[in-house]
């Protein structure tokens, strides 16, 4: 929980009472602190009434225009906010919601005081700010989780809440032709083939084809696990006398 918000942040705000000169809100995310949207904030063009745009008990997703830390008064916009702004933060609220649900439960079957609860969530958010994020992580590759400092069993624990994820996905795949006349030509292939990585799935397909698919949450991070496994397991061929041929198929969109 921090302090004051910064300026250009978007947080999310509750309306507590509003005025012909604007709307006095709460701030969720920081201890329920008074913030104030100017009417002239509300929207492009003169408001005739803000109450179309704000009333009382509302959730909103606001920016921050100004911070006087001195005087700890914050000034808020609605009309600065863009869809795709609002959209974001809404996702990321939704998100800490969930996560605070999981440490819960964590907390409860592990009983852990609230002291080693806050330990953890410290070891935690050093590698993910977003908690959420690392239950995702999980269901992407559990072996993220052995490089966290944590006890086993709430390890354990991680991974059975994890698996009621659905976490979007996209897939780009290939065919692989790989020949390799060496006596050991199979012993070769399998070994450039064998890959430590939960995002990767190599199926044989029949001499002399593999089908590779890359597993990830956006088309941009996948075309690069992409590249460069494909770079890597031709180098380690060639350097063995192999051919090696890359062919691209349709890529998908689906849930891991």
């Amino acid at each position: 929980m921090n302090e004051l918000p910064e300026e250009g942040e978007l947080v999310l705000a509750t309306v507590k009472d509003v005025t012909t000169h604007g709307a006095y809100v709460t701030l969720d995310e920081y201890n329920d602190m008074i913030a104030f949207l100017h009417v002239s904030e509300v929207a492009t063009g003169w408001v005739r009434s803000i109450e179309r745009f704000a009333r009382e008990g509302q959730k909103m997703i606001l920016k921050v225009i100004r911070v006087n830390k001195s005087r700890r008064e914050v000034d808020l916009s609605l009309k600065q906010v863009t869809d795709d702004e609002r959209r974001r933060k809404m996702i990321e609220v939704k998100k800490k919601e969930k996560a605070k649900a999981f440490i819960d439960a964590i907390k409860d079957r592990c009983k852990y005081t609230d002291e080693e609860m806050s330990k953890y969530i410290e070891i935690i958010s050093d590698k993910y700010p977003l908690i959420y994020d690392m239950f995702e992580d999980v269901v992407r590759n559990k072996k993220i989780l052995s490089k966290i400092d944590l006890p086993e069993e709430m390890k354990n624990v991680i991974l059975e809440i994890s698996s009621s994820i659905k976490v979007p996905t996209v897939q780009v795949r290939g065919t692989m032709e790989i020949t390799c006349a060496k006596p050991n030509g199979i012993n070769i292939i399998s070994k450039a083939l064998s890959l430590d990585d939960d995002n990767i799935e190599i199926r044989y397909i029949g001499a002399p084809k593999y089908r590779i698919i890359i597993n990830a949450e956006n088309f941009k991070i996948a075309e690069k696990i992409l590249s460069k496994t494909i770079e890597s397991i031709e180098n380690n061929l060639k350097k063995e006398g192999c051919t090696f041929k890359f062919i691209r198929e349709e890529s998908k969109k689906g849930i891991l």
